[in-house]
C-alpha cells in the first residue's frame, strides 16, 4: 500500500480529472443512489449491448472518496460484461484505488458498487 502522502496525491488528482464524468449520449441503462448517510448522490449510465459494458459514465456529487471510486469503476467495467462487472468488490475497488479504505468511510467507497449491482 501507499504512504499516506502519495495516497491522497493521487485520489486528489483522480478527483480533479474525473474520468467519465458526464452523461452518455446512447445509454441503455442507468442506476441512481444515495449514500443515506451523507449528501453523496451519483447517476451511473452505461451502453450495454448483448451484455457487454460498451461505455460507462457518472454524474452527480459526493465526497472525494465516493467519486474517486465511482470514476475508478466506470474506468474498470468498460468492456466487461455486466455479470462479471457486478461480481467486483470492496478488494477489487481498493485494488483499483491503491489503498485500504478505512472503516469510517466505506459507504463512500462502496456506493457506486451498489448503484451498478442494481442496473438490470
Amino acid at each position: 500500500m501507499k504512504t499516506d502522502s502519495i495516497y491522497k496525491e493521487e485520489l486528489m488528482d483522480i478527483y480533479s480529472e474525473k474520468l467519465n464524468f458526464g452523461k452518455l449520449k446512447n445509454k441503455t441503462n442507468s442506476g441512481t443512489l444515495k449514500n443515506p448517510g451523507c449528501e453523496d448522490e451519483f447517476t451511473l449510465e452505461l451502453d450495454i449491448k448483448k451484455g457487454k459494458i460498451n461505455d460507462a459514465k457518472f454524474h452527480g456529487t459526493g465526497c472525494v472518496i465516493s467519486t474517486v471510486s465511482v470514476s475508478v469503476l466506470t474506468e474498470k467495467i468498460k468492456g466487461m460484461d455486466l455479470e462479471n462487472a457486478k461480481k467486483l468488490t470492496k478488494k477489487d475497488l481498493d485494488h483499483l484505488l491503491g489503498i485500504e479504505i478505512i472503516p469510517t468511510r466505506i459507504k463512500c467507497e462502496l456506493l457506486s458498487l451498489e448503484i451498478l449491482k442494481r442496473i438490470k
